[in-house]
């Protein structure tokens, strides 16, 4: 019997588990992507465009840090999906004691690195001198309070895993909420500038951890005892062969975005600027994707541990059936209403024409990255870490390659031409490794739950 809270993925109607599942987990995505760019709105109209440039500049740098613990925890967390679409319980309990152990022992060392080398990091990207101070008191207290960023993501990725996705989506109501009035209450009550911006994002992250740190504590089959949190250093090393490729492929991606900023921040501060803004519109409108990727890692991690095989291809078609509809609606919006979202932020007219030209170009294309999201999410869930690493691999060659041939070619759009060909091969790497891997029914369920039982204990 499934215990209240959770949702068992391997049985039922496939489209409207889904359907189900992605609902609130877009919602929670779409919240905290909104919230983001609330901040951008809030930084940009209380503080101006410099300001603006000195929070996007820290993006690049702040995905590579968040984007390793973020691969770490859904590698635990498709462990742990596996282990619970198996029905093994015990399995599952020491999958979970172990990911809070390297939670805390990440988060330490994640932390203390990424303070003592922010200055230097800073410099690696060509950070403007005009925006230098602003990006290191920015990043001082945002790395600081890495903790807050990470216990939500480990938290709310076990819950996912479980097939919860409601409790996610409330902790990021409460914490849009707080993150909304915190920030207006900085900037423009208390005049605290960019580091109010960030108080305000660790405060409202450390609401939505609370929030599904109190869920995951009233599941029944994960209580954990003393005894089941003793050190297993068998579970931290499978969970770490797992996890590290997939966080190695986050990381490799940040640092090929992060050669794009050195680019982009060596044109001025008008293309930093107006980079920032291009790059919070492209994750906002590839969030629709990416969360059908999750759904799809939840899925696929579940069923595999079942041995289910023939769903896993029903729930790829269902949610590449949702990246098709969240690209027809906002590819589109990028292409034709570029300008109308460049200056919904954007106040000079520089800045504002260089997001009109690269918006139309990744709008056109981010098809590419939707998809990818869907088959990159499927083959980490059957246990292939190491496909989306290598995928990562591509795109960091990709992005710099291609930024590097053609930025004294074409100017700033050579950016957005960077992105569409570092989605392409990814995607390309990602479809054939799914269409090899995926064992089409040559093993029964029972054979395969008794192999995973054996791979996995």
């Amino acid at each position: 019997m499934i215990n209240k809270g959770v949702s068992d993925l391997t049985v039922g109607n496939t489209r409207k588990l889904i359907v189900a599942f992605y609902v609130p987990m877009l919602m929670t995505n779409m919240l905290q992507q909104l919230y983001n760019f609330v901040d951008t709105i809030i930084v940009g109209k209380g503080l101006g465009d410099q300001a603006l440039g000195a929070v996007g500049n820290m993006g690049s740098l702040f995905f590579l840090i968040i984007g390793f613990s973020m691969g770490l925890s859904n590698g635990f967390g498709i462990m742990i999906a596996q282990s619970f679409g198996a029905k093994d319980k015990e399995l599952l309990k020491r999958n979970l004691a172990a990911t809070i152990h390297l939670s805390v022992l990440i988060t330490v060392v994640l932390t203390t690195l990424s303070l003592i080398f922010l200055p230097n990091a800073l410099v690696i990207l060509n950070t403007d001198s005009v925006i230098m101070g602003e990006s290191l008191r920015y990043g001082y207290i945002i790395f600081g309070g890495l903790f807050s960023s990470i216990m939500y993501n480990v938290s709310s990725c076990v819950l996912r895993s479980l097939g919860d996705s409601r409790t996610p989506f409330l902790a990021i109501i409460a914490s849009s909420v707080i993150n909304i009035i915190l920030d207006s209450f900085f900037i423009f009550k208390l005049h605290t500038g960019v580091e109010g911006a960030a108080i305000a994002t660790i405060i409202a992250q450390l609401i939505s951890a609370s929030v599904c740190i109190r869920k995951l504590s009233t599941i029944e089959m994960i209580h954990l005892t003393r005894k089941d949190l003793k050190l297993d250093l068998s579970r931290w090393s499978a969970l770490l062969k797992n996890g590290l490729p997939m966080a190695f492929m986050n990381s490799i991606t940040a640092i090929g975005c992060m050669v794009i900023q050195s680019f982009v921040n060596d044109l001025g501060v008008d293309y930093t600027s107006a980079y920032s803004v291009c790059s919070k519109y492209v994750n906002l409108f590839m969030t629709p994707s990416s969360t059908a990727g999750h759904v799809m890692s939840a899925f696929s991690g579940q069923n595999y541990g079942a041995g289910k095989f023939r769903r896993i291809r029903e729930g790829l078609r269902v949610c590449l059936g949702i990246s098709l509809v969240s690209y027809l609606i906002f590819g589109s919006s990028m292409v034709f209403g570029s300008y109308y979202l460049a200056s919904f932020i954007l106040k000079g007219s520089g800045p504002i024409a260089l997001a009109t030209s690269y918006l139309p170009i990744t709008g056109a294309c981010i098809i590419f990255v939707d998809f990818l999201f869907v088959y990159r999410s499927c083959v980490q869930g059957m246990g292939y870490p190491f496909v989306p690493m290598l995928s990562g691999v591509a795109e960091m060659a990709l992005r710099i390659g291609t930024v590097v041939f053609l930025i004294g070619r074409i100017g700033f759009i050579a950016v957005a031409f960077a992105e569409v060909s570092a989605w392409t091969g990814a995607l390309i790497i990602n479809m054939i490794a799914f269409y090899r891997i995926l064992p089409l029914e040559k093993k029964t369920e029972t054979e395969h739950v008794i192999k995973m039982k054996k791979k996995y204990s």
